[in-house]
């Protein structure tokens, strides 16, 4: 009895003395200060479908070698929707573009169908240049919730519409049938080039911009697979959207998708989800190589969601062989990465909601000053 009272009082002298100490050290953890570096660009880049399993496999095909995991800050994120467990595409753009949560199918929206502003919306609002580049028809789910709002993702010709008045300086993709071919028979070609866009239809026109604002549609729909056709289209169209963006002062938002990660992941097929991812970390080298000449980038890769619900089964980083096996042909509810790099970086952290990431870039930007 008395070596238990004995023991019982020790431990309550040592409680005493050292539980100031267990509020005083996570405070100055996590304590910020007016010189913390804030960025003057951010570059938003979104693997479609594009899970931790994916990124594995393209590490491992790729000889352990991927510009995104040389990022120096990694978390993951939830994707959950407003209405399910497994979001889709268009919610979980509005999530990364909005910061808020809505119905699967829903662009820009609440699920009230209250209209809500983008991160890039904001962003050329307050005189940033904005811009978006994907691999996919630009009035597709994840671009168009950066500058549209829709009820429903399927509304091709309204999004396209709605880039009209949207201020964005560049945006690059497919989809200049949904600008041309529409059933209310407006051209809508003519109308970006009458408020001052210059309207690229190839690759090398484009490449030919030095300045002002661009509309890229270099495909009549989709592009084509990397291994179709596309070529380096994508981070070609990256440098060429910094090239333009970087030339105000005042900073810029881009945001950058690779669609088709997501589209490799709906067929199963495992050569072309590397084959894609592989194609979107060229671009994320890209926006890093910018990043790591100008302090003032923030650089974040992320995904709005995993598809195929992929398993790593083997694989060996000599030789690049990749194994593994698909559960579903949909999406999967499993969290995703968010690599970071620039001012800012170290903000994300913690197992995030991918709302949060949309806050972050908010606040780092100054929007809520």
């Amino acid at each position: 009895m008395k070596i238990f009272v004995k023991y019982l009082i020790i431990n309550i002298i040592l409680l005493v003395f050292f539980l100031p100490f267990n509020f005083v050290l996570p405070q100055k953890s996590i304590k910020q200060t007016p010189d913390t570096p804030k960025p003057r660009n951010i570059i938003l880049m979104i693997g479609d479908g594009m899970g931790l399993p994916q990124v594995y496999a393209a590490m491992t095909a790729n000889s352990d070698n991927l510009n995104m995991t040389k990022f120096p800050h990694l978390t993951m994120a939830k994707t959950f929707s407003a209405d399910n467990y497994i979001t889709d595409s268009a919610a979980g753009s509005t999530a990364l573009a909005c910061g808020v949560k809505t119905n699967n199918g829903m662009v820009g929206m609440l699920p009230d169908s209250t209209a809500v502003k983008s991160i890039l919306l904001t962003a050329s609002e307050k005189g940033l240049s904005t811009g978006l580049v994907a691999t996919s028809d630009v009035t597709h789910a994840t671009p168009a919730a950066f500058v549209a709002s829709v009820a429903s993702r399927k509304m091709a010709g309204v999004i396209a519409f709605q880039y009209l008045d949207s201020g964005i300086d560049v945006f690059i993709g497919g989809g200049l049938n949904n600008f041309v071919k529409r059933s209310d028979s407006l051209n809508l070609v003519d109308s970006l080039k009458k408020r001052n866009y210059h309207v690229a239809l190839t690759m090398s026109d484009l490449m030919s911009v030095e300045n002002g604002r661009l509309a890229g549609l270099i495909y009549p729909d989709h592009p084509p697979k990397v291994n179709e056709g596309r070529g380096e289209m994508l981070s070609l169209a990256t440098g060429k959207a910094i090239e333009i963006l970087r030339l105000n002062e005042n900073g810029f938002f881009l945001m950058v998708e690779g669609s088709q990660i997501d589209w490799a992941g709906h067929d199963n097929d495992l050569q072309s989800m590397i084959d894609e991812t592989i194609d979107f970390d060229k671009a994320v080298g890209v926006a890093l190589e910018f990043a790591r000449q100008n302090a003032e980038t923030l650089v974040i890769v992320t995904a709005d969601h995993e598809t195929g619900g992929f398993t790593n089964l083997g694989g060996n980083f000599s030789t690049g062989e990749v194994y593994g096996s698909f559960s579903t042909d949909n999406h999967s509810a499993a969290p995703v990465t968010v690599f970071t790099f620039g001012p800012g970086a170290e903000q994300f952290q913690g197992f995030l909601d991918n709302t949060d990431i949309y806050r972050l870039m908010y606040k780092l930007l100054g929007f809520d000053e």
